[in-house]
């Protein structure tokens, strides 16, 4: 028997964050995913009216062809990737993960090589411009393991985040989207950070459950220059494998000058991979109501309500673009509410967002406990 929570969730992702029409076509790209979950994709898929392709794959099996694939044949896939992805209108990414760790030996090199040649041209490009698209990681015991929690009480977390009302929460965001686009300076401070810059002329984006599940932020990015002060980070993060914790970046004119971590050798081999590696490419507040502290997986992290992250790398060039261009785009979770020592977020002179609450009438509704 299927897991109507299985239901609910393919509905959510079918129906309302790739809203499928008769006749379209769809990718669904499982990694490391129960086949009944894929199963209950194509129902519902063919529900709708539209005709999934399907991709099963493996993380265990991408390590192998980064460490062993020679250029040539990363080019092959991504040219035979590509062509695929050119003729769907939507994209389903499941993503699970035996071992949150898979990556942590690929050499440096190879995932650069896998960036610029395989992931790019196939999805910066292609997916992330001109599709449909939504991604998500499944429960797994690994995942449970960096939660924290039995996997019972994982999988009910999850299914209960990656279901709830995200038309209201749509809906309450918006006028926090507004108030940014109207904003100039930003000021975040906290302990061990002190940090302003502008995000005059950039455009906000509501992330509401259309592109990632489970969702809950609304993001821009910094005038590329703008950013000066310090910021220290207090959620770990893992990044092509390897886990940082206590990360502390210093910039001065819009770039990194100091950057400190448990292992900072890696985080600033990662931060040298090209010119705007070392620069802001995204700046976001999250606040989805469920998730209430961190797993070390950036699409749960990234929405911890009362957080804000930032991301050194790329800026998304058709959504909110500062300009900024890398291979990389890292983003780095820093938490808010009182529990984790709290601080505050000011926009031009107004306080926003004290101790992860916001203040200001108007966004009282992104609340946690107004938005359960």
């Amino acid at each position: 028997m299927t897991d109507p929570r299985m239901t609910r969730l393919a509905e959510v992702l079918v129906n309302y964050s790739t809203e499928l029409q008769p006749g379209e076509k769809v990718l669904i790209e499982s990694i490391d995913v129960p086949n009944e979950m894929t199963l209950e994709l194509i129902r519902v898929v063919r529900e709708a009216g539209a005709d999934p392709l399907v991709t099963l794959k493996s993380n265990a099996i991408l390590r192998s062809l980064l460490i062993h694939g020679s250029e040539a044949q990363l080019k092959l896939i991504a040219d035979i990737e590509a062509e695929r992805m050119r003729n769907v209108q939507a994209y389903i990414g499941v993503r699970g993960s035996h071992n949150i760790a898979e990556m942590s030996d690929v050499p440096d090199e190879a995932m650069k090589r896998y960036q610029e040649i395989w992931w790019r041209p196939v999805h910066g490009e292609i997916r992330v411009r001109r599709t449909r698209w939504v991604v998500l990681r499944y429960p797994s015991p690994s995942m449970a393991q960096q939660a924290r929690m039995s996997s019972a009480e994982f999988e009910d977390f999850y299914f209960d985040v990656c279901t709830m009302d995200y038309g209201r929460m749509a809906r309450a965001m918006k006028p926090l989207a507004a108030r940014m686009e109207a904003t100039d300076r930003v000021r975040i401070v906290g302990p061990g950070t002190e940090l302003e810059f502008s995000i005059r002329g950039i455009p906000s984006v509501c992330c509401d459950g259309k592109l990632n599940i489970p969702d809950g932020e609304v993001f821009t990015a910094p005038v590329r220059d703008s950013v000066n002060g310090t910021i220290c980070f207090n959620a770990p993060t893992i990044y092509q494998g390897v886990t940082h914790d206590g990360i502390r970046l210093v910039f001065k004119k819009g770039k990194v000058v100091e950057a400190h971590s448990s292992d900072s050798e890696h985080l600033n081999r990662i931060l040298d991979t090209d010119d705007g590696a070392r620069y802001i490419g995204e700046f976001a507040l999250g606040f989805n109501p469920y998730i209430r502290r961190p797993m070390s997986d950036i699409l749960f992290d990234e929405k911890i309500a009362g957080s804000f992250h930032f991301t050194p790398g790329a800026a998304y060039e058709d959504d909110a673009d500062n300009g900024n261009r890398s291979a990389i785009h890292w983003d780095m979770v820093c938490l808010q509410d009182a529990d984790n020592g709290g601080g505050e977020v000011w926009f031009d002179d107004t306080l926003i967002r004290r101790d992860g609450l916001f203040v200001v009438e108007e966004l009282a509704a992104l609340n946690p406990d107004n938005l359960k």
